[in-house]
């Protein structure tokens, strides 16, 4: 059996541990998010807020994501302290998180929230480099299971929402659902602090970072990259429409459909329980076949997907349609990620994440304003038109990036 697993993985049975405890960290900071996108429909109601005024608050959370994420791009790179880095986003995310429990406005849930996007996507950058560097020939499968933490985090949280909402405040429960992050966070330092020197292909340079100015050069050469930046620019279309799905999903749940606390908490759970478990097989999958036919493949059935969620007549068929989305949709993910390190060398990998986030954080800002405006004018339905039209863009992206760049650090993603 376990013969069989590191054939399949390409991976020895001692190696998984450090893997999925990664993924298990990347789980602590979707708990987080999967918590709030519950929460969301009772802090509406709560506070009284349009759907402008919600899609205000998601497009704060990704813009502030963006701003922090280059300077979590530097510190990767520079520092080398990548453990360090993963423990301070999680515990400084489950902290803002606590505190959106005392939250009686608006203005201190939007600094919360800055607070929360900027120290998500502090977790990015160290935890793809670290993974990309400790298992570098079989990068996708390593960085599938990093996504199939945010898959299972994502999972949980809605569910443990949904049950908690049952008997207490959404303040009370975004108190109570901070506390399991601190102990992932407390978990990882004691386990992995000490692998960050004895990542394979450091030498002493290496373990201290580059210098500013080796950082700034190597930054140049990423953006002039035509590869990675079109890459970078697909994904961030794609997160884009990620993002408006996650965000008007359990509104549609709770305020079109009429559900509860709990079946909101299971559709959003039946969506993210298709991705985790097609992330796994889409990222061994692409290590043998290539990244680019595995992302059209997702990308192209999201698109249909998602136009057809608002046929579904009643919330049976809508949770079993974003289940098979969150299959198509999040299979994507790690191989886009595993792509990026495809074209990137080893040392500039933290840089390169900050690259695709920050692309991602940016254009994923534009769709919660933006479908909250649309949803004010012409109902929810026409938000899921318009990601639909969204998703197809990345499709038509995918074709148009260069297939056989030079330089590149790896061909499976030229494939």
């Amino acid at each position: 059996m376990i013969a069989s697993i590191e054939r399949l993985t390409g991976l020895e049975w001692r190696s998984q541990g450090t893997v999925f405890l990664v993924g298990f960290g990347h789980a602590g900071t979707h708990w987080i998010i999967g918590s709030i996108y519950v929460l969301l429909p009772f802090i509406q109601r709560d506070l009284e807020l349009s759907y402008t005024a919600v899609g205000a608050l998601f497009t704060i959370f990704h813009f502030s994501a963006f701003a922090a994420n280059f300077a979590s791009g530097l510190l990767v790179d520079v520092t080398g302290r990548r453990v360090l880095l993963m423990v301070l986003s999680l515990s400084l995310g489950a902290l803002a998180f606590m505190a959106c429990g005392w939250a009686m406005g608006m203005t201190f849930l939007v600094a919360m929230m800055m607070l929360i996007g900027a120290t998500n996507n502090l977790w990015h950058p160290p935890a793809i480099s670290f993974l990309s560097r400790l298992y570098p020939n079989s990068r996708g499968y390593a960085l599938s299971i990093h996504a199939f933490g945010a898959s299972f985090g994502d999972i949980v949280a809605p569910l443990a929402m949904g049950v908690l909402l049952l008997g207490l405040t959404w303040q009370s429960t975004a108190k109570i659902s901070a506390l399991p992050v601190f102990l992932i966070a407390a978990l990882i330092g004691a386990v992995l602090m000490s692998r960050d020197s004895h990542l394979p292909g450091q030498n002493d340079h290496t373990k201290r970072g580059m210098s500013l100015g080796e950082y700034f050069t190597g930054i140049v050469t990423l953006l002039r990259d035509r590869a990675v930046v079109g890459l970078a620019l697909m994904a961030g279309v794609r997160s884009m429409a990620q993002s408006g799905l996650l965000l008007f999903i359990p509104l549609y749940l709770a305020n079109v459909l009429q559900v509860g606390p709990t079946l909101v908490g299971i559709g959003i759970a039946a969506m993210q329980f298709g991705g985790m478990i097609a992330g796994p097989i889409a990222g061994t999958w692409s290590d043998r076949i290539g990244r680019r036919p595995v992302v059209l493949a997702g990308l192209s059935g999201s698109t249909v997907a998602i136009a057809a969620l608002t046929l579904a007549g009643n919330e049976v068929l809508f949770i079993a349609g974003i289940s098979l989305l969150g299959f198509l949709l999040f299979a994507v993910r790690p191989v886009v990620h595993s792509w990026m390190m495809d074209l990137t060398p080893p040392d500039m990998a933290g840089s390169a994440t900050s690259v695709l986030f920050g692309a991602q954080s940016l254009l994923s800002g534009a769709a919660p304003l933006a479908g909250g405006m649309i949803a004010d004018t012409w109902g929810l339905a026409a938000v899921f038109y318009a990601l639909a039209g969204t998703m197809l863009v990345a499709n038509v992206m995918v074709y148009l990036l260069p297939r056989h760049d030079q330089g590149h650090f790896h061909h499976v993603g030229d494939r």
